[in-house]
């Protein structure tokens, strides 16, 4: 709506200056020139009304929101079988910030992960369509396990033997990207205004638990995953965890008119159904949604070594419970939100790029055999394939972005990959003075990053096969999100 408006007024301009030009040039007498002054001052009088008026309608801080189907079709790989239903419907969502520099756009989707060239491709595609560039829009994934992954990179190590299409469904990806961008253009004309911004936190009860339990030693001794069937395992402490879903609102007078939620947790109740579902994160989100009739999107917070397995055996019944104890604690801080008035100079963005530090198992050519290898297993080529494309495009001296909004006294940090906890709670008290969330799971390629000390502690999340980053990793992100946190300042 921006564009059309300041492009009307533009037109308008162009054509009252050829208009007043042309009279210039007039040599008329009499009533005629008399006239003609009438009409020249008239004619300025509307020219710098439009001006006056497109200039308050530019700087007016507003939001447009958006949503796609995101489900993937019969026969399309989700992250470990191909879909053969959709239990629930996957979507894509986000909103769209308008009048403070150009556009901020702000999406998550129900998919396990989008990584590399793909991350790449959505946000270029988001960003042409919203009038904005690729650094102002931040993608982030849910983490759901029934639900496809996007590589547009690994995609094309794979496609050259033949296994490329049970990884991904590009064609797939490349529609629901293309339905975005267009819906991201569309909501454009129908942005409200915003006047308030509104911040509040909520405690959820037995969901998220840590899942690397340590033993005497100080090594990991179990690994307890979203679906823990030994009730010993379970019975272990709770560990580091942030219990808090922390709730960014934006409002027009008293009404709101979106949501962002963010809560940090693996959102697995159980898998492998090859039933496409939100899980029990989306489940709750699609709750609030439909009884709030406001726009709820929900982001996955740093989630990596976190899930529900203390609290969860598996069963399917689990689902419901562990979505009604997310609603629960969504509808607590939907009750303990405070509002405050919010204007286009209180909106910041910053974007740090950063060179996250590789670790890598093989040689790229070793690895290049193996991928080739039809004896090993079909997910170990995959996953293989995806320390190539990140390799390859670290090596090319590729960079991940890193962002924070400001929104007055709020701050949203987006990070990538599958990022521990304790990088949150870390961000949360480098600056106790503010509200700070913070969305993970942004690009997927570097996999799960762990903090220094849990790449000597052993356990799945920093084997070479999850983690792409080596331990150095602590010291670049501490380092970079104390300076966008600090950077309004």
């Amino acid at each position: 709506m921006t564009k059309v408006f300041v492009q009307v007024v533009c037109d308008q301009r162009r054509s009252f200056i050829i208009w007043i030009r042309h009279l210039a040039d007039q040599r008329l007498n009499g009533r005629e020139n008399r006239m003609m002054k009438v009409r020249s001052q008239s004619a300025w009088a509307i020219f710098v009304f439009l001006c006056v008026l497109g200039s308050v309608h530019a700087n007016q801080l507003r939001i447009a929101t958006f949503a796609v189907d995101a489900s993937p079709p019969i026969g399309s790989p989700l992250a470990y079988d191909p879909t053969e239903g959709v239990e629930s419907p996957l979507s894509i969502k986000g909103v769209v910030l308008l009048g403070s520099g150009e556009p901020i756009v702000l999406c998550a989707v129900d998919w396990i992960g989008i990584g590399n060239a793909g991350y790449d491709a959505f946000r270029q595609a988001f960003a042409n369509a919203a009038g904005t560039t690729p650094e102002r829009v931040a993608l982030h994934c849910l983490h759901q396990h029934d639900a496809p992954v996007c590589d547009f990179s690994v995609h094309e190590i794979l496609a050259p033997i033949g296994i490329a299409d049970q990884f991904s469904d590009v064609a797939f990806c490349r529609s629901v990207m293309e339905r975005t961008a267009h819906a991201i253009q569309q909501c454009l004309e129908t942005a409200q205004p915003i006047t308030h911004i509104g911040h509040g936190q909520g405690k959820i009860e037995k969901v998220a638990s840590n899942r690397r339990i340590l033993g005497e030693d100080g090594r990991v001794e179990f690994v307890r995953y979203t679906a823990t069937v030994d009730p010993n395992i379970r019975a272990k402490p709770v560990g580091t965890i942030d219990p808090m879903v922390k709730l960014i609102s934006f409002w027009n007078g008293e009404g709101p008119v979106a949501v962002l939620s963010y809560y940090a947790t693996h959102p697995q109740s159980y898998y492998r159904t090859k039933l496409a579902n939100t899980d029990f994160p989306g489940m709750a989100r699609n709750a609030r949604e439909s009884e709030t009739n406001v726009p709820h999107i929900h982001f996955n917070g740093a989630g990596g070594n976190i899930g529900a397995g203390k609290w969860n055996d598996g069963s399917p019944a689990n689902r419901q419970v562990l979505a009604d104890r997310v609603h629960a604690g969504m509808l607590a801080a939907w009750k303990a939100t405070t509002k405050a008035p919010l204007q286009a100079d209180d909106v910041h963005w910053q974007t740090l790029a950063v060179a996250l530090p590789v670790k890598t198992q093989h040689s790229l050519d070793k690895t290049k055999q193996l991928i080739a290898d039809e004896t090993v297993p079909m997910l170990q080529r995959q996953l293989m394939a995806t320390d190539l494309a990140w390799a390859q495009r670290s090596a090319d001296g590729h960079q991940i972005d890193l962002s924070c909004l400001s929104l007055g006294n709020n701050r949203i940090l987006h990070m990538p990959g599958e990022l521990f906890v304790e990088y949150q709670l870390a961000a949360q008290a480098m600056r106790p003075d503010l509200f700070v969330a913070m969305a993970a799971y942004g690009d997927y390629a570097p996999g799960y990053i762990g903090t220094k000390i849990a790449y000597s502690q052993g356990g799945y999340e920093t084997e070479p096969r999850s983690s792409r980053v080596s331990s150095d990793v602590e010291d670049v992100l501490m380092r970079s999100m104390r300076t966008l946190l600090d950077a309004n300042e």
